[in-house]
C-alpha cells in the first residue's frame, strides 16, 4: 500500500493504476475507507466517525497535493509524501 500520509493512527495511501474517480485510502486499525478527492465522499467502506471527521479536514487541506499524487500514479511515478495532520 503506498503511503502518503500517516497521522492519529490513520494511514492514507493512493494505489498505482487504480479505478476511477480519483481518490484515497484511508486505513483505521481494521476499518478502510475510500474517499473521492474531488468531493470527499466516501466511495465504500467505513471507518469510525472521529478518524473520518479527521480525515476529512485533512483531505479538504491537501486536496492538490492528493490530486497531484493520484496523477503521479496513473503516470507510475513515485508519490511525494504529504503533511500529516497536526
Amino acid at each position: 500500500m503506498p503511503e502518503v500520509s500517516r497521522f492519529y493512527g490513520v494511514v492514507i495511501a493512493l494505489f498505482y493504476n487504480d479505478h476511477a474517480p480519483p481518490h484515497f485510502h484511508a486505513v483505521y486499525g481494521d476499518f478502510e475507507a475510500v474517499i473521492t478527492i474531488d468531493t470527499l465522499a466516501v466511495l465504500e467502506g467505513q471507518i469510525p466517525r472521529r478518524a473520518l471527521a479527521l480525515v476529512l479536514e485533512w483531505a479538504s487541506e491537501h486536496r492538490q497535493e492528493l490530486q497531484t499524487n493520484w496523477q503521479r500514479a496513473r503516470d507510475k511515478r513515485p508519490m511525494a509524501p504529504i503533511a500529516p495532520l497536526i
